[in-house]
């Protein structure tokens, strides 16, 4: 089931549909306020409330998680406008000890970035289920990433493009370590935030587990980028490309919500770097 019905909305979000140069103005940062609630005492509304639903489960008691967002946009090295997208999230629990664990991450991704999920081989579940990131198509992963655990030790982390058995494309978040996968849908983001100079969304839902959520231990900090390029005849493709120049800057966000009920949405912004070749051609 999908929320709000929207199933519609997610299921035209495929091939060229992401190709799109994103065009509205982006809001300067004075109407962040408005979304991240955090002088009206609100939580930041569901930046894509048409994606999957997740099972509910009622908030539990537990502490507050202050969450701290950087990124950084580099280039592919592929193709003149193709470039990796960082996302690096800190959490530590107020006043101590392990941080909550999450529901849901929503990975926001500024207007002038586009995707191309439709140019990559996918990889589904059962496959990764069955062999683990090695089965999965080479040309599938289109991310990489750190998990720090709670309270020492990490993790690697894939993510590899997919397309759902209901026709929607995403992405799989491979865990190996502790067998997680998690799955993710391409969103559109709602009116508040495209305002504030959003414009696609990644939303990965952390499914419930046998685990109490009281129980649960969320991840003191979490390191992905997205972003790959693969030869299709005599050219080069990447999966994520920007409209953007040299030292423009790009907002990236993660809205987060817990097993506490607790929602927050850091957000940081980025420079655009030179090109690393000049005159490569753009796919």
């Amino acid at each position: 089931m999908r929320r709000r019905g929207a199933a519609a909305l997610a299921g035209a979000m495929v091939g060229a549909v992401l190709l799109a140069t994103p065009g509205e103005a982006a809001v300067g940062p004075e109407s962040g306020s408005v979304v991240e609630g955090g002088r009206a005492g609100t939580a930041p509304p569901d930046p894509a409330p048409g994606g999957p639903q997740r099972p509910y489960e009622p908030d539990v008691p537990g502490p507050a998680n202050i969450d701290a967002l950087s990124g950084e946009i580099t280039r592919d090295g592929g193709t003149g406008k193709g470039v990796l997208v960082g996302f690096d999230r800190s959490s530590r629990a107020e006043p101590a000890g392990p941080p909550a664990a999450p529901r849901r991450f929503v990975f926001l991704f500024d207007r002038k970035l586009a995707f191309r999920p439709d140019a990559f081989p996918t990889c589904a579940r059962k496959v990764a289920e069955a062999g683990g990131p090695e089965a999965c198509p080479g040309d599938s992963q289109v991310g990489r990433g750190t998990s720090h655990l709670y309270p020492e030790g990490t993790a690697d982390v894939y993510a590899f493009n997919t397309l759902h058995p209901n026709g929607t494309r995403g992405a799989l978040v491979v865990i190996p370590a502790n067998g997680t996968i998690l799955e993710l849908t391409w969103e559109k983001v709602t009116a508040p935030y495209r305002r504030l100079g959003y414009r696609w969304a990644l939303d990965e839902i952390v499914p419930p587990s046998a685990v109490p959520p009281e129980q649960r231990v969320g991840t003191r900090r979490f390191e992905l980028t997205w972003g790959a390029t693969r030869r299709v005849g005599d050219r080069t493709v990447s999966f994520a490309w920007t409209s953007a120049q040299p030292g423009d800057g790009l907002r990236l966000g993660l809205w987060s919500e817990f097993v506490t009920g607790q929602v927050v949405l850091p957000q940081t912004r980025t420079e655009l770097p030179p090109a690393a070749v000049r005159g490569a051609r753009a796919s």
